[in-house]
């Protein structure tokens, strides 16, 4: 007698019953799939872009927003901040920072963003060049992979950028000027795989030009806003020194701390933010609070979903007694041509098994394929990645458990199969 074979027939005997059992366990299982997925790619996302920053410091507003703006690019700039402001945090000669990194935001090419920054910006990120050379000169730039794959770009292509982070083609830059793509960045993993990164003069010219109403096409163009000479060209990476220019803006400053359990550094913060017009917001704190406010809602979805799961194993325990009821006489009759008690108790556990297994397996699927929908969207709004090939370990004992839920369902019935009189039954 093939066990398995039989508990199929009579699964399928009621396709109607199977189908609603398996439509509430797979999409139990398939919410609570993806709210892991989420939760894990989200969250290591998140941790691969902290790059041992210890404090963002910027204009004033939401330290939050300040934090996803500079550090993860998926928020808008809270403003800018003078140069002369920034100096001593700017300054080689602070005894407390380590390394601080100019970012100037605002701009974009296609929704992809435009970052004015120096070489030490890719060394707190890891990256390298895949193809070309660094950026160096005033509009020479380096591009994601992901840039360069989405919008075909290679070496020595040539661009002009957008005001603001929208695809507008309408809030472009006149500014005489294109970009130059120099390089294009190994594949990190990290949001720089999304960006589009330059010295901090080019951003300066294309918006000076942009004010001054300069639409000169020749690259030696002077533009004198606010005393200084921004001739194009002019500055390459090695000999640009941002505290000479004190009236000039940038967007904010990623610092590393030279010894972050300081208690100076631990108090910089604070000091900042209650004696500067600037703002400062330490990421770990900030990206805590942002879990949490997450966290919440998480928390509800999922408990949602154990809630349909639960529901679901409620039917599977339903269907089968009452299928049970059904086929008491088929059952009296199996233990009459020889079938134990065990057997029949067998055959009801695994039919109950076969629902969870199939269920648990469908709402996988279901979980990695929404997965795919949401990422698709995430990509697209923020330029963040999901892969629907990564499978958790969390996923094997949400399947045990899955198998748990049904074998509990199951077992009632198959108590009763068990204890089927045959005598009692047949004269009945």
């Amino acid at each position: 007698m093939n066990l398995l074979k039989l508990s199929w027939r009579n699964i399928t005997y009621k396709p109607l019953n199977m189908a609603l059992s398996l439509i509430l366990f797979a999409l139990g299982i398939g919410l609570i799939t993806f709210l892991l997925l989420v939760n894990d790619q989200l969250k290591e996302n998140f941790d691969k872009n902290l790059a041992e920053i210890d404090l963002v410091i910027g204009a004033k507003g939401s330290p939050l927003q300040m934090i996803l703006c500079n550090m993860y690019h998926i928020d808008n700039p809270t403003g800018n901040i003078s140069v002369k402001d920034a100096r001593p945090f700017l300054s080689p000669r602070n005894p407390l920072i380590k390394s601080a990194v100019p970012l100037s935001l605002g701009d974009s090419h296609k929704g992809f963003r435009i970052v004015g920054t120096n070489h030490k910006f890719l060394e707190l990120y890891k990256a390298e060049i895949s193809e070309g050379e660094l950026f160096e000169n005033d509009y020479d730039v380096n591009i994601g992979v992901t840039v360069a794959k989405d919008l075909g770009l290679s070496i020595g292509s040539k661009f002009e950028s957008t005001h603001g982070f929208m695809d507008d083609e309408d809030m472009g830059h006149d500014h005489g000027q294109a970009f130059v793509v120099k390089g294009i960045f190994a594949q990190s993993g990290t949001v720089v795989d999304h960006l589009i990164v330059t010295n901090t003069p080019s951003i300066w010219h294309v918006h000076h030009s942009e004010n001054d109403g300069s639409k000169n096409d020749d690259v030696t163009s002077q533009d004198n806003h606010s005393g200084h000479d921004h001739s194009h060209h002019d500055h390459s990476v090695s000999n640009f020194n941002l505290l000479d220019h004190p009236e000039e803006e940038i967007t904010s400053i990623l610092v590393q701390f030279k010894n972050n359990k300081n208690f100076q550094a631990l108090s910089l913060p604070r000091n900042i933010n209650k004696n500067t017009p600037l703002q400062a917001a330490t990421p770990a704190i900030e990206m805590n609070r942002l879990y949490d406010l997450i966290g919440v809602g998480v928390d509800t979805i999922r408990q949602l979903a154990l809630l349909i799961a639960l529901v679901s194993g409620i039917s599977i325990f339903i269907s089968l007694y009452n299928a049970l009821r059904d086929r008491k006489y088929e059952l009296a009759l199996m233990r009459v041509n020889g079938a134990s008690p065990f057997k029949l108790f067998a055959l009801i556990l695994l039919e109950g098994l076969i629902l969870a297994v199939i269920g648990s397996l469908i709402g996988m699927a279901i979980g990695h394929f929404a997965l795919g929908l949401f990422g698709d969207m995430a990509s697209e709004r923020y330029n963040y990645s999901f892969t629907v090939f990564k499978f958790l370990k969390a996923e094997i004992w949400l399947f045990v458990a899955s198998l748990v839920i049904g074998t509990i369902a199951a077992l009632v019935p198959a108590v009763i199969a068990y204890k089927t009189e045959i005598h009692k039954t047949l004269s009945s």
